[in-house]
């Protein structure tokens, strides 16, 4: 970055000029770091860069320069024409007719209350759907009867269910599976309905590792209906590529829980799709939760978030209102249980230096919720089976996770992961081949087009007899896959622990949330949101209180001209 910015300045600036150039420079890089696609700068600032910088109008007519101006914005040119190009085919979307579809009393008798009705209408009548809601409110029941209503109302429907990640998408398959299995839909699910399989917008949309897709808008996606799940991941360029493919006549049906974080990447898409009021009748947000009463800890944690509260109250009020600080227990996991949330908190970035620090007393808390698993793992080694049955220990891994906010430090992702990994061999009284043992769980980092294998899929690896010796190979539970683990990539991450980030579509039964004084800058309402929501019985909190303060009243909005260009490009559409 830094040698292009030299590059630019001293090929095309006046000495004057580049000191100030490269300082807005940086900021548009600085920017894009933090996922914002532009900033906002001044037209006489903008006139500094002289010729690296080209009006919106002038990009719009296929004029390139390193930079765009659009009103108040500063773009790098790439992220200018990416929203550009996406207002324009949402614009298309918006325009796009469908085939009628006539909804009956019986078809919205299906669904429980009047807004998942009205998104069942919606969805009938619109080629674009945006529905939102918090955790519980019933957006995978509400999308399982718009489908199976879809199903039956439309012959020979071809439809396409797909998620930003590999777990995501595995867990949409679950969800929609419970639901089509209700008696009520009985009559309206039929063979195709049940062989659904969600797959990855990065599969479905063919991308390979030259990173082109094979369909795209002249080749467009031979679907009727493609429903994209954790639509808040969605960054510019994977939200691009996927509208740019929808054919004429397709339905495109987008779920998620817009208070969640954004993606990872640049732009917040969903965020940015509910702002623009000519897209209101494209939008339905689900606001009765169903999972969360307002007896539950969990709901009554998630809507204490949303509120706003100063950096002095919040902690007090948390704890009168949800859970007094104490320290982390075992959580015995049962079907009825109520809710639990706990709240331990950690000292303070300076005082950590005054006090002698029990590092290890907190990793052995946090390893309590992998007891059952280390248990079905002691099963599972002194099973004198060649094929000893694996199910348990996906069940149990599948119940507790460690979310991390940070990588590095004492209570970082990578020391959270080597240390809660110690006591499971402790534990399990197994010693290392290399990088492998059974029962080690592993989570890619990039997509492996080879393998088969996604940016965030999860694996256990399992120890098998063959010929006297113990052959180690991963089973990949989202896609009912085993490869080899010699033929892993070697940056495979061990996964006890995983950033907020990475947990975005999982949902495990009972989550550890750790936030130290280190990641004070990071935080935000988004990331515990997301965090916390993860769970669906149990939540334990190991914070700093300044870091769970920030985090409780920090709200992050990613800066962004895409809503102002569909605003602009709909509005004359309707004059």
């Amino acid at each position: 970055m830094q040698a292009w910015i030299n590059s630019l300045i001293s090929l095309h600036l006046a000495a004057d000029a580049r000191e100030s150039s490269e300082a807005l420079l940086h900021q548009v890089f600085q920017a894009i770091e933090q996922g914002d696609s532009c900033i906002t700068c001044s037209p006489e600032q903008v006139n500094q860069l002289q010729g690296l910088s080209i009006s919106a109008e002038q990009a719009a007519a296929q004029v390139i320069a390193p930079f765009v101006f659009d009103g108040r914005l500063l773009y790098l040119y790439r992220y200018w024409a990416l929203e550009h190009q996406l207002a324009q085919a949402l614009l298309q979307l918006k325009q796009q007719p469908v085939q009628p579809v006539n909804l009956t009393a019986q078809h919205l008798a299906l669904l429980s209350d009047s807004q998942q009705q009205r998104a069942l209408q919606m969805v009938a009548a619109n080629a674009l759907s945006i529905i939102t809601g918090g955790p519980g409110t019933g957006k995978t029941y509400t999308l399982a009867r718009i489908i199976a209503v879809l199903n039956q109302a439309i012959p020979d429907i071809r439809i396409a269910m797909a998620a930003p990640t590999g777990k995501a998408a595995q867990r949409m398959k679950e969800a929609l599976q419970n639901s089509f299995n209700d008696a009520k839909l009985q009559d309206l699910v039929s063979d195709n309905l049940n062989r659904l399989t969600p797959i990855t917008i990065h599969r479905l949309l063919g991308l390979g590792e030259d990173q082109r897709p094979r369909f795209h808008a002249k080749r467009p996606l031979p679907f009727d209906v493609i429903v994209v799940d954790e639509a808040s991941m969605l960054d510019l360029t994977l939200a691009k590529l996927l509208f740019s493919a929808i054919a004429p006549s397709t339905r495109l049906i987008l779920l998620g829980d817009a208070n969640q974080l954004a993606s990872v990447d640049v732009g917040a898409v969903l965020a940015d799709l509910q702002q623009v009021p000519e897209l209101a009748s494209n939008r339905i947000n689900l606001i009765t939760s169903h999972r969360f009463d307002g007896e539950k800890l969990i709901g009554r944690m998630a809507a204490f978030i949303q509120q706003n509260a100063s950096e002095q109250e919040v902690l007090a009020r948390f704890e009168q209102e949800i859970a007094p600080a104490g320290a982390l227990q075992a959580v015995m996991l049962t079907q009825d249980m109520q809710d639990v949330v706990q709240l331990q908190y950690l000292p303070e970035e300076g005082q950590s230096h005054q006090i002698q620090m029990d590092w290890a007393a907190y990793y052995d808390q946090l390893m309590l919720g992998f007891k059952a698993y280390a248990a079905a793992l002691d099963e599972y080694l002194a099973s004198d089976s060649d094929a000893p049955p694996i199910g348990a220990v996906i069940h149990h891994f599948d119940d507790y996770r460690i979310l991390a906010a940070v990588r590095h430090g004492y209570l970082g992702l990578a020391a959270l992961n080597e240390q809660i990994e110690e006591r499971i061999l402790k534990q399990t009284q197994q010693t290392k081949a290399g990088d492998w043992y059974t029962g080690r769980p592993v989570m890619m980092t990039y997509n492996d087009y080879q393998l088969g294998l996604s940016n965030g899929d999860i694996g256990i690896c399992f120890g098998r007899r063959q010929a006297g010796k113990i052959l180690y190979s991963v089973y990949f539970p989202s896609l009912q896959k085993w490869v080899a683990a010699a033929r892993l990539p070697k940056n495979i991450e061990t996964a006890y622990a995983m950033t907020i980030h990475k947990s975005q579509g999982s949902e495990f039964k009972h989550t550890a949330v750790v936030l130290d004084a280190n990641a004070l800058q990071l935080l935000s309402k988004e990331l515990i949101y997301t965090a916390i929501t993860r769970a669906k019985k149990a939540v334990s909190l190991l914070a700093a209180p300044s870091a769970l303060a920030a985090a409780m009243t920090v709200k992050t909005a990613r800066r962004s001209g895409l809503s102002s260009q569909i605003d602009q490009k709909l509005g004359i559409l309707c004059q």
